[in-house]
């Protein structure tokens, strides 16, 4: 998996070096097989589920508040499927700019959920609208790990983490 991973992140960040925004980075490498849904749309939202689909250490740094991490690399299904009971349940899955999180909302819908959406543009385009986010202890911050330089492009607002 972690082949699979490291050859994912090439490609991705070979496409992403050469685009300058999500919107053409997400009509490469996205086939809209998970609805998307916008910032505006989840900030109007209650009742939902909203799982993030970056890795701990990014979810460490900052995430959504209240959202559970599933990751990627080691996505378990029982994991979701013990915390998500409900298969009608309405579900948010984000990842930095929304490439993760559509691979996690396919599989989402593979074991059967029904109301799985994808956050266009990630924690990228909810900090760029200015969303809020919190570290690991529940405290506001403005850090947001950007998986490598060539990611942060896409992140406008916040204070960007290559490593940590």
């Amino acid at each position: 998996m972690k082949f699979i991973t490291t050859t994912i992140a090439i490609i991705l960040t070979t496409f992403c070096f050469a685009q300058n925004t999500i919107p053409t980075v997400l009509e490469k490498l996205n086939k809209k097989s998970v609805p998307y849904i916008t910032v505006d749309e989840l900030k109007s939202r209650t009742g939902i589920v909203l799982l993030d689909a970056r890795e701990t250490k990014e979810f460490n740094v900052s995430h959504i508040e209240n959202a559970i991490n599933v990751g990627f690399d080691k996505f378990d299904s029982k994991k979701v499927t013990t915390i998500i009971k409900d298969k009608n349940a309405n579900i948010i899955v984000y990842c930095s700019i929304g490439v993760r999180s559509e691979k996690i909302g396919e599989k989402l819908l593979k074991l059967g959920y029904k109301n799985v959406f994808n956050l266009y543009g990630g924690i990228f385009e909810w900090k760029n609208n200015g969303g809020s986010v919190v570290d690991n202890k529940g405290i506001n911050t403005d850090n947001i790990h950007t998986f490598n330089k060539e990611w942060s492009q896409y992140l406008k607002k916040g204070t960007k983490v290559y490593e940590n």
